[in-house]
């Protein structure tokens, strides 16, 4: 794709801005030395809407932009499910999850698993999300980015992988998570706008130039099967969509585990003021979910129309479309996709310090360890995730599918982590043993019901995995008996779940909408 001498000023002027954003916020006070919670959770300052904004940038990045669109080509608007039943899922976490993490006072995921169970969860936890943080979900954000760039913008893969990796680390392992999420709410802007430019343009290039509206009218006319919400059997993409369970099924378990157990996530609510501030934040993101579809499914459905299907495979549908932007535009729509990926890998790279530092090396290397130094071994931990992961990222090219592999191998933890965390919460007789065996039997589960029924969809496999688990947890625990576990308990205050009437009107609305949305396109 030809970048223009202004789409060149534009794309290298949001990477500056960026960069200078990060440093210049990691500053710290005249005698103010930074501390752990400084660095892992922004010293505990952040706004709602700062916060609802870092939580979308971390979560949207090219597997959105790149993969969704292909989806929104192949399959069509169904695809947003993902998208809109993440919103209600938030204000599950908001209203339901918040009030337990922040009563705890923790900077981990594992921090809680260890108050509510024992070491021996919290460690095995800890291992495997380093694990998966670091070789699944910070390689593939940085292979997908990469391969993005490679196909617009004739980057080799290799190049565009290290390019990535040093841009996040310019300001992320400096200034940690503070750095982090006020680059995220600049960066949302850019990933929005650049999104909805490029929205408007296809749609009006549907329309013959008579707008938006116009455009979505056209489309519907033209494909009214890619306005399916829910997909009948007959449909070739049901396997990917099972129907009704995308509504009641197993897709609650991944957005469980993604947005209410998940540290790259929930780190940013961790750090708020107030747990009201957290709560309207989580709700907030909400909102924003609301609009995501508009810039990374809808532009996939108005490729379909425009190429009349020709393309060569789904995943070229965004690329093809930012060749048919304007100069100038293609620069600020460009730095749009960087920067869904940029924030991701930013994002992960200070989870994974703060688990290793506070859940590994405080607890076994160095219980006595200074403020200084644990954000010297946070820095120095996002570093070397970096270059581990710069190492396998371009082994993910000898994958067919790598964005498939990725939401499989997501999909066999997270049954297990989701009924780790739902009995934890609300269920005091749970035992240590019954967790880690939801822990342990998940990925072995999951596979087994891959192998031996491989008819069953992906999202079904999750919802009948999860039960399964969930039926052991209970076994083992009623096996054990609740003795002296009660203090392990969550202990519910009268009004530990009330929340602000704001909060209550602004889920209401959100549900509404979304509600209505799947009644006027069932």
């Amino acid at each position: 794709m030809d970048f223009s001498n202004i789409d060149i000023v534009v794309f290298v002027g949001y990477c500056l801005l960026i960069i200078g954003v990060g440093l210049w916020m990691s500053r710290e006070k005249e005698g103010h030395e930074k501390n752990a919670e400084d660095y892992f959770l922004a010293s505990k300052s952040l706004p709602w809407w700062a916060i609802g904004a870092s939580l979308i940038a971390s979560n949207i990045s090219a597997e959105q932009f790149i993969g969704m669109s292909g989806s929104g080509y192949a399959v069509g608007l169904g695809i947003a499910a993902y998208e809109w039943m993440g919103a209600i899922t938030l204000i599950l976490v908001a209203k339901y999850f918040m009030p337990i993490f922040i009563k705890e006072k923790i900077f981990t995921m594992p921090q809680f698993l260890e108050h509510r169970y024992n070491k021996t969860v919290k460690t095995t936890m800890a291992v495997f999300w380093l694990l998966v943080y670091v070789f699944v979900n910070l390689t593939s954000v940085m292979y997908l980015g990469a391969l993005a760039l490679e196909g617009i913008g004739d980057v080799p893969l290799l190049y565009g992988i290290i390019g990535l990796a040093l841009f996040s680390a310019a300001y992320a392992i400096y200034g940690g998570l503070k750095a982090v999420v006020w680059t995220d709410v600049l960066q949302v802007v850019f990933l929005v706008a650049g999104g909805l430019i490029t929205t408007y343009l296809a749609l009006n290039q549907v329309s013959e130039g008579k707008g938006v509206l116009a455009g979505l009218g056209e489309l519907y006319n033209q494909v009214p099967a890619k306005f399916d919400l829910i997909l009948d059997k007959s449909s070739e993409y049901y396997k990917d969509l099972p129907g009704i369970s995308v509504l009641v099924g197993g897709l609650w378990i991944a957005n469980l585990s993604y947005w209410g157990c998940n540290q790259y996530i929930i780190q940013r609510a961790l750090a708020a003021k107030t747990i009201g501030e957290a709560q309207n934040g989580v709700l907030f993101a909400g909102f924003l979910k609301l609009i995501i579809p508009l810039i990374v499914v809808i532009p996939g459905i108005a490729a379909f129309v425009i190429t009349e299907g020709t393309l060569g495979k789904p995943d070229e549908a965004y690329p093809w479309l930012l060749g048919i932007v304007p100069t100038g535009i293609k620069g600020l729509a460009f730095a749009a996709l960087i920067a869904a990926v940029v924030s991701s890998l930013s994002s992960m790279i200070n989870s994974i310090s703060t688990i290793f530092t506070m859940d590994i090396y405080k607890e076994y290397f160095d219980k006595e360890a200074s403020q200084t130094k644990m954000v010297f071994i946070g820095r120095l931990v996002s570093g070397i995730a970096l270059v581990i992961a710069i190492t396998v990222a371009p082994q993910l090219a000898t994958l067919d599918q790598a964005f498939q592999f990725i939401q499989e191998f997501t999909g066999f933890v997270s049954p297990g982590v989701t009924v780790i965390f739902l009995f934890g919460f609300f269920w005091k007789k749970t035992t240590s043993n019954g967790a880690l065996a939801a822990a342990i039997l998940s990925i072995p589960m999951s596979y087994l019901f891959m192998y031996f029924l491989p008819e069953v969809p992906f999202m079904d496999r999750m919802g009948y995995t999860f039960l399964i688990l969930s039926a052991i947890t209970v076994l083992i625990s009623l096996i054990e008996g609740s003795k002296g576990l009660e203090s392990k308990g969550i202990h519910f205050t009268g009004d530990m779940f009330k929340t602000s009437a704001k909060f209550n009107i602004g889920a209401l609305f959100l549900t509404g909408i979304i509600s209505a949305i799947y009644a006027l396109l069932w």
